[in-house]
């Protein structure tokens, strides 16, 4: 008889204040454009402006751990069980 497996998937939400005035205040103070920083998270520069302008409702944990990579930063994102 086969081995039968199921994958289990997990889906977590949490919030980031302010996250687009965080994000710009970051990017300032760090010195390098939104271009740089936004090809060393591996995301465009317009969705990076997106999301310093507040037009994302959401981003994914990945990308704002590139962010936070790229910017030396750390935005406090936790996940609780």
């Amino acid at each position: 008889m086969t081995a039968y497996s199921v994958k289990v998937r997990r889906y977590q939400e949490t919030e980031i204040s302010d996250f687009g005035q965080k994000l710009k205040a970051a990017r300032i103070a760090d010195g390098r454009s939104a271009q740089v920083l936004a090809t060393l998270a591996g995301i465009s520069t317009g969705y990076w402006y997106q999301l310093e302008n507040e037009q994302r409702v959401w981003v994914s944990d990945e990308v704002v751990k590139a962010i936070e990579s790229a910017l030396i930063v750390d935005f406090g994102v936790s996940f609780h069980d």
